[in-house]
């Protein structure tokens, strides 16, 4: 069978199911036919068709095609075999089958076949043509109906193959090149994958997604400055594309190769943001749906990310789509009284986001829906995103009302206009493009934000930040463009997650049994070079350390010029390995040794799903609420020792956790004890509904 595709894998696969079992002159007539019209075919030399024998022993098939091949030389001086190929295909299995196909290109449909979809059924999607029609197909639309087949099919090498085969004969439109790229970037041949996407570029230079994608992969995989200069190309060749303006005056590293790039990137950013206002102009229609679609297309996610205070940043540009919405929508914006309370004297209160499913940024956010007072609050729930799940469940269970409104910025935003909320709430902003539209606008009397994204927002239209009394500094307002709210403990009811029990051994992940196992599970960009060396230093004085990513190689080069500094080898210590799935990750929380947060922005959710395995966590909380998560987590479970005020002490907490088993052992086990003081907090909740009451109670009296 190997022989067989790679002997057929370059041509135009074509094959019949001839019913051998009528007679001899219809069936000779059926060959004939099939033949002259292949062989007539304007690129028959490309072209092999493989006449399948089943029903027929091969030899007798053999015996039969030759007659008909000599026939139409006699009668026609037609040689068919110097037009095209012909191979007879017998004997394949089911998995053979399946492989075949793949390289198969159009069944043509003969008058008398033996052809049963049901024992074919892997047959199915593959181009039908009858006889008369099959002369008029080009071989550019065999060759791109298969391609892309293959591609929505998930089938990547050999859509690539197709594809490629596609560009030797002609250019190709665009889409072509983006669907080619998308295979590279499937199996992670990003080399590959750049190169079509500027292949494509310079061919459709105004194909908008083309751009897009390079940019936005482009900085993904730190080739920021290509990036760069690629946003810059885009912004010329689609000058009224507000999209690529933004890139090219916003775009920043996602990861950061030392501090001295955070200070350059940073004032690209303020720079680059002042340059965008000024040229924003939204005077014309044209104008207006430009810049409101490129605001739906990007948010400044990344910016938080330098570990600085972001407010007045965040102020501009969220005063920016404020303006963009404003024009777009100017009835959305103006201020709404608080309606009344309908007969159940009931408060109405809005949750919108992109993420009412399984995610780390909203999940906390079902305990605040399950322990509310039914008899003051009706609760309205607006699911923006479409990958609904369990936890889309539980948010439709805990709501008087829940709408599911995919990707559309207009219904949704009208939706929660009809239901005269009191209070709507943002349970993230700064995530999803689409949730900062939103917000951008006015839907509700009174309008807040929750730290599913720990940052302000900046929009004028967002009145109040619902935050965490254990998470704030004392001057943690000057952080915040919104009024800060300090809800009792850490502000949310998060439900203590499911562990199982330990099933799987060190082996099964390839760690090493007599390693300290150091976790290091959070986001990439979350980690910045100027704590590089803490993990160099716990290395150097233990010596069995390993520290244990999951986010795939992103650091690996960065640590490995850190470790090399002090003389060690970053391969004998730091292990990378991709995201597993959830069960898997739970097993490496389970099998690991100490957890080590992060500096600045610390974890959220991992860090409490590593609490709920009982593993010890060291961290120090930072300057802003971003960095002070497990702090407050720790505090909550009154497990301190752990808890260091700067990076020395960090160290040395690390360093004797390893070495200490029973002191580790002591932690973990008054973790243990300490679960209900910190999952499924009604506190909070008393006092987020006491909030609502209070802040409703103001508008009602006014």
């Amino acid at each position: 069978m190997s022989d067989l595709l790679a002997l057929h894998h370059q041509n135009i696969n074509i094959i019949i199911f001839p019913d051998w079992s009528q007679e001899e002159e219809s069936l000779n007539l059926d060959l004939e036919q099939v033949m002259k019209v292949v062989a007539n075919h304007v690129s028959s030399h490309q072209m092999t068709l493989f006449i399948d024998t089943c029903g027929i022993a091969e030899d007798d098939a053999n015996l039969i095609l030759s007659g008909v091949l000599m026939n139409l030389f006699m009668k026609e001086d037609l040689d068919v075999t110097e037009k095209c190929e012909i191979s007879l295909l017998s004997n394949l299995n089911e998995n053979e089958w399946q492989a075949f196909i793949y390289h198969l290109h159009a069944r043509i449909i003969l008058k008398n076949e033996n052809y049963n979809p049901s024992t074919f059924v892997h047959l199915d999607n593959i181009a039908t043509y009858e006889l008369t029609s099959f002369s008029d197909i080009t071989i550019e639309k065999l060759i791109f109906n298969l391609s892309n087949k293959l591609f929505y099919e998930g089938k990547w090498q050999e859509a690539i193959a197709e594809y490629q085969k596609l560009l030797d004969i002609q250019p190709g439109d665009a889409n072509i090149y983006w669907n080619l790229s998308y295979c590279y970037r499937q199996l992670n041949l990003l080399d590959e994958y750049f190169e079509t996407l500027q292949h494509g570029i310079k061919l459709y230079p105004t194909d908008g997604r083309l751009h897009f994608t390079l940019i936005n992969d482009l900085r993904r995989n730190r080739r920021i400055q290509e990036a760069i200069v690629i946003a810059d190309q885009a912004a010329k060749c689609l000058a009224d594309d507000y999209t690529f303006q933004i890139f090219k005056y916003l775009i920043i590293p996602s990861i950061y190769e030392n501090t001295e790039e955070i200070n350059f990137y940073r004032q690209r950013f303020t720079q680059g943001l002042q340059n965008l206002i000024h040229l924003t102009s939204l005077k014309t229609t044209e104008e207006r749906n430009s810049a409101l679609a490129g605001i739906g297309r990007l948010t400044n996610f990344y910016l938080s990310y330098q570990a600085q205070n972001d407010v007045d940043l965040q102020r501009q540009y969220g005063n920016l789509v404020h303006k963009i919405m404003a024009a777009n929508f100017p009835k959305l914006v103006v201020p709404l009284s608080m309606p009344g309370l309908k007969p159940n004297n009931k408060i109405r209160i809005g949750y919108v986001s992109h993420y009412l499913h399984s995610y780390s940024g909203t999940l906390w956010l079902t305990g605040w829906l399950r322990y509310c007072d039914r008899s003051s609050f009706e609760i309205y729930c607006y699911y923006t995103g479409n990958e609904p799940d369990s936890i889309t469940e539980q948010f439709q269970e805990y709501s008087d009302a829940f709408y599911h409104i995919p990707d559309n910025l207009s219904a949704a935003c009208q939706q929660i206009i009809t239901d005269e909320l009191h209070i709507l709430v943002f349970p993230e902003i700064g995530m999803n493009p689409q949730t900062m539209q939103m917000g951008g606008l006015r839907l509700a009397p009174v309008q807040c934000v929750a730290w599913g994204h720990p940052v302000t927002t900046g929009l004028p239209t967002v009145d109040y930040f619902l935050s965490s009394e254990l998470m704030e500094p004392e001057n943690a307002q000057e952080h915040y463009s919104e009024k800060l709210i300090r809800l009792p403990n850490i502000g949310v009811s998060y439900p203590k997650p499911y562990i199982p029990p330990v099933i799987k051994t060190r082996s099964d992940f390839q760690l090493p049994d007599d390693a300290i196992i150091y976790l290091c599970c959070q986001a990439p960009f979350k980690y910045l070079p100027q704590y590089d060396f803490i993990f160099a230093e716990i290395a150097c004085r233990l010596p069995q350390a390993k520290f244990l990513f999951l986010r795939g190689t992103s650091l690996e080069l960065r640590l490995k010029r850190t470790f090399d500094a002090i003389g060690l080898n970053s391969e004998d210590y730091c292990i990378f390995l991709s995201i597993p799935e959830r069960l898997d990750y739970l097993m490496i929380n389970l099998l690991s040794d100490v957890y080590l947060d992060t500096f600045t922005w610390s974890g959220g959710n991992t860090t409490l799903e590593a609490i709920a395995c009982n593993l010890p966590i060291v961290t120090c909380p930072g300057e802003f609420m971003r960095g002070r998560h497990s702090d407050s987590f720790l505090k909550m479970l009154g497990v301190t020792d752990t808890i260091a005020e700067n990076e020395a002490e960090y160290i040395e907490i690390a360093i004797k956790l390893g070495q200490d088993r029973t002191w580790r052992d002591t932690v973990a086990e008054k973790m243990s004890r300490n679960h209900t003081r910190l999952f499924d907090d009604k506190t909070c909740v008393v006092g987020l509904e006491a909030f609502y009451k209070d802040v409703c109670s103001k508008h009602f009296s006014a």
